[in-house]
């Protein structure tokens, strides 16, 4: 791949990745994509083979986007027990990282290719399974330094850490108020000092 087409094809995921994460796979039509990137129908097609695989670097570009935030802040933390709470944090504050892309990438995509690209939908659940594991992970360091109760069920609490976050983020994007996101991270915080910390 030429330098130039590499640009071409990161200028149309980058215009076309808010629009497929806001709208869905299948609400999103050609003419909207083209009118997005400004370029016609070839140049689309020329760059990938068709909608499915746009739609699916659009969703691993946003993906890319939140994972990277968080990294940015875990990374900078020692201590597990610290990271968990600043991934409580970060969701907690979730609204202003994703405003700019339309939501929810997991929850989105999840929900629209579940029915309509296995492909997609496939994807999501790699992440999301990706994710969890990040969670325990972070629990079973956090065993072995001493920070979190040895007989925790290191796969079973990421698993539910990550179900509040991420129904928190639906039932605040369905009722559009960040309150309920607000307030079960709060839950989250106070599920890891009780249940969690030593």
């Amino acid at each position: 791949m030429t330098e130039k087409s590499q640009r071409t094809k990161e200028h149309i995921i980058k215009k076309v990745a808010p629009i497929f994460n806001s709208q869905g796979y299948t609400a999103t039509s050609l003419s909207e994509i083209t009118t997005a990137t400004g370029l016609t129908k070839g140049a689309i097609y020329g760059n990938f083979k068709n909608k499915e695989e746009l739609a699916l670097e659009a969703f691993n570009y946003n993906i890319k986007y939140v994972l990277g935030k968080i990294k940015v802040i875990t990374d900078e933390i020692d201590s597990p027990l610290a990271k968990l709470f600043a991934v409580s944090n970060f969701y907690r504050n979730y609204h202003q990282h994703q405003i700019d892309f339309g939501g929810c990438p997991i929850l989105n995509v999840g929900v629209d290719a579940n029915n309509n690209n296995s492909e997609l939908y496939n994807r999501v659940r790699e992440v999301a399974l990706k994710l969890q594991q990040s969670i325990t992970k972070m629990i079973d360091d956090g065993k072995e330094k001493g920070e979190i109760k040895s007989e925790i069920d290191s796969i079973r609490y990421g698993g539910r850490i990550f179900s509040i976050i991420e129904g928190a983020v639906f039932t605040s994007v369905l009722m559009q108020n960040d309150s309920y996101l607000k307030d079960m991270m709060n839950h989250l915080d106070e599920l890891i000092n009780k249940e969690l910390s030593i």
